[in-house]
């Protein structure tokens, strides 16, 4: 899609007139005296946890923010291959890849050797390698993925919008009090800097504080962020110009001699550009002077580092300075003494770094992504309550990676490159080679939890060597078989806070008395150790806890639906339909057969468990049927 070409306007570019795209804010009203779920902040982390918890109809979530709107412009931009898997649960994927710029190549530009004041391209390379994901990285207005997730929350089963104007000024807990022992008191505020004498407080079972860096709730519950900063300053802005730099629409890193570095950053609309520039180095414990910079002072400063070329801005929609810093919270919840948490810190307030590694919205929204199901599964009663204590081991564990590779990488940007009169600079070349080292991480595709009650072992990773434990379910091609529509499987996944348990046949032939999957599935249907007659709630689909998917080796053509177990047909909904979209079969065209793609054993098949955030948790023969309903014993209820 194309536009902004005649000057920026926010909101869906699908609509013409830009008035039209206006959305007008929830109705004013009181907070309730009492909520399950409060979530302070409105920021990518806080929707993204109020549009899973939406999903519940039977979970009141509350979620509130300072600001009295709507983000409309600004922030953060990069989504990242995972976070776009994310978005394909929720349904709204397409379109944000329709509206987006899709990043497919990096330009590196260095110092000119023929000329050290000016820069010359030194490289192109692929932004993402080949089968990392079926999503691709895409660059977007962060108030956009605002916009879809307050769609979710607000077509959802639980209708859920925000409170807006509403300033948290205390949080306590009170553990003796099992039923509501958090109690948070907000003011309602007239403008950002005043607020009038109006409290509301509200009693809920748990908070999650996404409210940024100088979040309350994590003053509140005694923690901090500590850290260290790089004592250096960049500017970032949004541009409509006219220029002859020949990449300006590739995202291209661009270090000078002298002159400091850029990154471009090619914005949505086919003419918008995002570009951060490197400024001054600062003094120890040395805050930017905002009163006396001005966007004049960006362009000016991206002039000489670009030259030869020349940028001629047209129109500057949003700007900003920040400085470098790379910070950690001292605990991502409150649990204390064998307690069970309360509170939780995800996003913002629990991590900071710089935002050209584009890790800030990906991660933040990747804690609640991880949250939401674990909240959900113990507010109806589908999990006990040490479910929530694997948030904190797992995300703290990432956002530790995340800061120590920001810190690399800031300090490789910000540092001069190597040349003979500076022999102590970052080579390029390096440069280079480290953005291409840490691609899978930066795509968001290289996280993997560790070993817990969610996580099993290792012991047959070998029936399917690509889907690593601990990593995302890496989604391949497949033949649905009811339609012989070709889809993802994992695509399967929805924010419905359910498992899947995908069944992949061996050499056996399908309905025969040596099939695995024949056998798992009479297991699964009806063996009173079953997880899925277990705990699966009495009035619910038989799949919305554990839904079960079988891929088969036999063409979609020649595989007849009588020979398959009645449990890969289930009957669901008021009037018991049938569901024949359980059973998948391999898409033998080119370079699209799941089995070789992923690792998948030929002869032996598997079992691959797969966590309601999309990661595996298991891999079992499919003979396994009691260490199957053994790993649903530790963390469910």
């Amino acid at each position: 899609m194309q536009f902004h070409s005649n000057g920026f306007h926010p909101g869906d570019p699908r609509i013409h007139n830009p008035q039209d795209r206006v959305i007008a804010p929830p109705i004013k009203r009181p907070l309730p005296s009492h909520c399950d779920v409060m979530i302070v902040g409105c920021g990518p982390a806080g929707l993204n946890l109020a549009a899973q918890l939406s999903q519940f109809r039977d979970i009141h979530t509350v979620i509130t923010d300072l600001k009295d709107d709507r983000l409309t412009v600004g922030q953060a931009d990069g989504m990242a291959c995972r976070t776009l898997e994310m978005f394909q649960a929720y349904g709204f994927a397409e379109q944000v890849i329709q509206e987006a710029y899709g990043v497919n190549e990096v330009a590196f530009w260095k110092p000119d050797p023929s000329n050290l004041s000016h820069i010359s391209r030194s490289s192109k390379i692929e932004d993402v390698e080949e089968d990392l994901s079926e999503m691709p990285h895409v660059i977007i207005n962060q108030a956009r993925i605002h916009d879809h997730f307050l769609n979710v929350m607000k077509h959802s089963a639980a209708q859920t919008e925000p409170y807006y104007s509403r300033k948290l000024v205390d949080l306590t807990v009170d553990h003796a009090n099992e039923e509501y022992p958090i109690t948070l008191t907000f003011e309602r505020a007239v403008t950002h800097s005043q607020f009038n004498r109006e409290v509301e407080t509200v009693r809920c079972k748990y908070a999650i504080g996404c409210d940024g860096a100088r979040s309350q709730v994590r003053k509140s519950i005694g923690h901090e962020l500590i850290g260290d900063a790089l004592n250096q300053a960049w500017g970032v802005m949004d541009i409509l110009a006219v220029t002859d730099f020949p990449d300006i629409r590739l995202k291209t890193a661009i270090q000078s001699t002298n002159e400091g570095n850029v990154l471009i950053i090619p914005r949505e609309g086919g003419y918008m550009v995002r570009i951060y520039i490197e400024l001054d180095k600062l003094k120890e414990d040395q805050r930017v002077d905002r009163e006396n910079m001005t966007v004049d002072v960006l362009i000016k400063a991206a002039n000489r580092i670009m030259a030869p070329y020349t940028l001629d801005v047209k129109e500057v929609p949003w700007w900003s300075v920040y400085e470098i810093g790379q910070r950690l919270t001292t605990a991502f919840d409150d649990s204390r003494d064998g307690q069970y948490p309360h509170v939780f810190l995800a996003g913002d307030a629990c991590h900071t770094h710089s935002p050209k590694a584009g890790q800030g919205l990906n991660t933040s929204v990747m804690d609640t992504w991880n949250l939401g199901w674990k909240l959900a599964h113990v507010l109806i009663r589908r999990a006990p309550k040490r479910l929530l204590s694997t948030y904190s081991a797992e995300r703290a564990d990432i956002a530790n990676q995340l800061i120590d590779f920001d810190r690399e990488w800031s300090k490789m940007f910000s540092s001069k490159p190597k040349t003979e009169d500076n022999p102590d600079g970052v080579d390029p070349t390096e440069f280079q080679k480290y953005f291409e080292l840490f691609a899978r991480f930066t795509a968001g595709v290289g996280i993997q939890y560790k070993p817990s009650i969610v996580v099993g072992d290792c012991r047959y990773q070998h029936l399917a060597t690509g889907q690593p434990i601990g990593q995302r379910f890496h989604s391949a091609p497949v033949i649905r078989h009811g339609d012989a529509k070709p889809v993802h499987l994992g695509h399967c996944h929805t924010a419905n806070g359910a498992w899947r348990v995908y069944a992949f046949s061996g050499d056996a032939p399908p309905g025969s008395g040596t099939c695995g999957i024949q056998a798992l599935a009479e297991f699964l249907a009806n063996d009173r150790t079953s997880p899925v007659v277990r705990y699966t709630p009495d009035a619910a689909d038989i799949d919305s806890l554990i839904d079960f998917r079988a891929v088969y080796q036999t063409p979609h053509r020649e595989l007849e639906r009588h020979l398959l177990h009645p449990f890969l047909t289930p009957a669901k909904g008021a009037l018991g339909l049938r569901d024949y979209e359980k059973v998948f079969c391999v898409d033998y065209s080119a370079g699209n057969n799941i089995y070789s793609m992923r690792g998948i054993d030929v002869t032996e098949g598997c079992i691959v468990v797969v966590r309601p955030d999309q990661y595996v948790a298991k891999v079992l023969p499919l003979s396994k049927h009691k260490q199957l309903s053994e790993f649903f014993d530790g963390c469910l209820a």
